[in-house]
């Protein structure tokens, strides 16, 4: 007997018949003997639609009350789910994040996990009932609830899987499994069979919808080996686990488009020692995550600069309402606000071992007549900001020059 844990995204639950499908694969497994916990996100559009809601009562709401709010698309969820598994005669309870004893910090809206303590999980599990969790939220230790922030159920299925040691841990999303890009974008994307967590996790970072990024860092923290495969059919999925040897050999492992990214840039900014520090200071403080940063030379004799700087686009309004507040005190002139933008990067564990791959990017991308913003780079990881309306012709040419 094994104990299985398992994850199924928005699409996957997206309406009643494939609710009713999730049931009857979970049915499946629980008839070889195996005890499994299913987490689940929100149907499918139903975050979106509770945040449009929301801003259209208040620009900028309460994020404690946004957190109180989205809880309740996973909580419709695990209900339709466990009744859809009663209707086939399966024993099956459902679980909020905090009755599954999951403990996070008070960070609301992109909350991290302090602690799981699944005893009610065990004990569900060894009464002979199937277990769903409400994926993407936990609560404080003064009983606070609070949500782990965009693809928060693929975290709280790794960590579950974690705590409860579970034997297999498999993710269930709308596509087979993670490609060398979105085959949407690229046609010629192929399948990949396995990843190392290191790519997995530099393209979840990057753009890639398949994961979110702190799940993958939570499996490779933990060792929690997880396989990424599609609720729509049983084809094999891709693997994640720990680098080996042979996958230094392929130089490139995938393309990611980041659309989510927008650029704000500070201009005319004092040239001084301790700017910088109170400008990023101010925006970590309000919990806004900054990717790339470039700095101009000073402006002639002015002693001024100018910093850009890209973030999330749901993001720049607060971190608007940051920079006003401290603009005074710091010094700088103006802040200007570019969503049409899209961070492009290739990945892969090779780039360690092999030369030239910043050049032959930036040769595809110069053939595709796409100009460069911004330029960052890590061990395994190019990213490049380019205007979003140039993306997926970028995107193509990238994959062309080094996958098809």
């Amino acid at each position: 007997m094994a104990l299985i844990a398992q994850k199924y995204g928005g699409t996957s639950v997206g309406n009643p018949d494939r609710i009713k499908s999730v049931a009857a694969r979970v049915a499946g497994h629980r008839a070889k003997g195996d005890q499994i916990v299913v987490v689940v996100s929100a149907m499918s559009g139903v975050t979106d639609s509770l945040i449009k809601i929301a801003k259209e009562i208040m620009p900028l709401p309460s994020e404690r009350e946004m957190d109180m709010l989205l809880a309740t698309g996973e909580q419709t969820t695990i209900a339709l789910t466990a009744m859809a598994l009663h209707a086939i005669d399966v024993p099956a309870v459902s679980l909020t994040g905090a009755q599954a004893g999951i403990v996070t910090d008070g960070v609301h809206t992109k909350a991290k996990i302090r602690n799981i303590t699944p005893k009610e999980v065990h004990k569900l599990l060894d009464a002979g009932n199937v277990v769903i969790v409400a994926g993407f939220q936990g609560q404080t230790p003064e009983g606070v609830i609070t949500t782990l922030g965009r693809g928060g159920s693929d975290l709280t299925a790794i960590a579950l899987a974690a705590a409860l040691k579970a034997d297999l841990c498999q993710i269930y999303t709308d596509v087979d499994g993670v490609y060398t890009a979105d085959p949407r974008l690229v046609p010629s994307a192929r399948k990949l069979p396995e990843i190392s967590y290191d790519e997995m996790l530099e393209l979840a970072g990057l753009g890639a919808k398949v994961m979110q990024s702190r799940s993958v860092e939570f499996a490779k923290k933990f060792g929690v080996i997880f396989e990424v495969r599609s609720s729509l059919n049983d084809n094999p999925g891709t693997l994640v686990k720990e680098e080996t040897a042979h996958m230094e050999s392929v130089v490139i492992r995938g393309v990611s488009l980041d659309k989510n990214q927008a650029k704000i840039t500070l201009a005319h900014v004092p040239d001084k020692p301790g700017v910088a520090a109170r400008i990023f200071k101010a925006i970590g403080d309000s919990a806004i995550n900054v990717d790339m940063i470039v700095q101009t030379a000073s402006h002639g004799t002015s002693g001024a600069t100018d910093i850009s700087f890209t973030l999330d686009k749901p993001d720049v309004l607060k971190a608007r309402h940051v920079l006003d507040k401290i603009k005074g005190e710091v010094g700088f002139k103006e802040i200007i606000a570019d969503e049409q933008i899209g961070k492009l990067s290739i990945v892969g564990v090779g780039m360690r071992s092999h030369t030239g791959v910043a050049a032959k990017m930036f040769e595809a991308l110069a053939q595709a007549g796409v100009n460069i913003h911004m330029i960052s780079t890590s061990e395994i990881k190019i990213s490049v900001v380019i205007d979003l309306a140039q993306g997926e012709p970028a995107t193509k040419a990238v994959h062309a020059a080094f996958l098809d």
